[in-house]
């Protein structure tokens, strides 16, 4: 690859979307934690009252 202007933008351009990328990936393992999270009380709940 050359050093002009265009090539560059392309590079940058490819960083910003791995970076969006990545972000999302963080986002939805967090996301899937939380409701994993809620579903855990759900069925703790659910066992306390059929005590």
């Amino acid at each position: 690859m050359g050093n002009n202007k265009k090539e560059k933008n392309v590079d940058k351009n490819l960083q910003n979307v791995v970076e969006d990328l990545e972000q999302v990936k963080v986002n939805s393992f967090h996301a899937q934690q939380i409701q994993q999270d809620t579903n855990d009380r759900r069925h703790q709940d659910a066992l306390n009252h059929d005590e």
